[in-house]
């Protein structure tokens, strides 16, 4: 007597199907391919951002050159006439294009005599604010903070504790040059010619006498 066969209940086998010799499975060659793509656009978005950073932190090293301590003309020696103080301008070597109207600085040219002259940094030597000459009261005054400079560019009264920076200068043929490559500071050339001094302490029983001072203060 035959048997009817009974239905295999056996588990089925937890092994992946493999798929036929040489076939892709089609997820995987699209996974393969966007993850190329985010790779490209993250390496194109870095690129982008790294070169102004790049520029900006490595860009005054490259910029210091010939341009860095070089010599700009501010015009011919006839545009400053004896005796008075006038304002000039120049573009500053160390820009790039980029920079636009950024990149032009001014100074104030003072023409002592003959090829004798002082040209002074625009800005106050307290805060950096731009002085302005007033030729009435031949004085440099600070809109600022009110710091007063002589003709001379020496100190005169106010929150400033020296006189304004002075450019180098040389006169080439008819042509007024100044150093311009490296802004004047303390560490290269200052007016100092009437530094600050300091009242002494008074002793009770010399009061009186308001006129004592002590050395001059170093500039």
């Amino acid at each position: 007597m035959n048997l009817p066969e009974l239905p295999d209940h056996t588990a089925p086998s937890l092994e992946p199907q493999r798929p036929a010799s040489g076939a892709k499975p089609d997820t995987h060659s699209r996974r393969a391919f966007l993850f190329k793509i985010s790779l490209l656009l993250n390496g194109v978005v870095g690129t982008v951002l790294a070169v102004p950073i790049f520029g900006y932190l490595f860009g005054p090293a490259f910029k210091k050159g010939s341009s860095y301590k070089s010599w700009v003309s501010l015009g011919p020696i006839t545009d400053f006439p004896e005796g008075e103080t006038r304002l000039a301008s120049y573009h500053n070597p160390v820009t790039s294009p980029s920079d636009g109207a950024t990149g032009n600085a001014a100074c104030w040219v003072r023409r002592i005599q003959g090829n004798q002259f002082q040209v002074f940094a625009v800005n106050c030597a307290h805060l950096n604010c731009p002085v302005r000459w007033f030729p009435q009261s031949r004085l440099f005054m600070c809109p600022c903070h009110g710091g007063v400079y002589y003709e001379d560019g020496s100190r005169a009264s106010g929150p400033p504790t020296r006189g304004l920076f002075e450019y180098q200068y040389s006169v080439a043929g008819n042509d007024l040059m100044i150093f311009a490559g490296q802004m004047p500071t303390l560490s290269n050339r200052a007016c100092n010619e009437k530094p600050l001094v300091q009242i002494e302490n008074l002793a009770p029983d010399s009061a009186s006498n308001s006129n004592t001072r002590s050395d001059q203060w170093p500039a």
